[in-house]
């Protein structure tokens, strides 16, 4: 599964930077944010890569040994 950052326009002229969304392909991803916003203008979207995610969830071990510390 692959996750789509989305950035968009909601029909009240909202606009919401980022909505990520998880779906194998990017039709099913908009097809999943057109579920939640319905009529919405879709400015932006980027495929974030899985290395990506997993790098923005990496925790070293310094920082759990600072968290059990506190």
């Amino acid at each position: 599964m692959q996750k789509f950052n989305f950035s968009i326009r909601t029909r009240d002229g909202q606009h919401i930077v980022s909505v990520v969304i998880g779906a194998s392909d990017q039709a099913e991803a908009e097809r999943k944010l057109r579920q939640m916003y319905h009529h919405c203008e879709v400015l932006t979207c980027e495929m974030r890569g899985a290395d990506e995610i997993r790098s923005q969830h990496t925790v070293s071990m310094e920082e759990i040994i600072t968290l059990i510390s506190k």
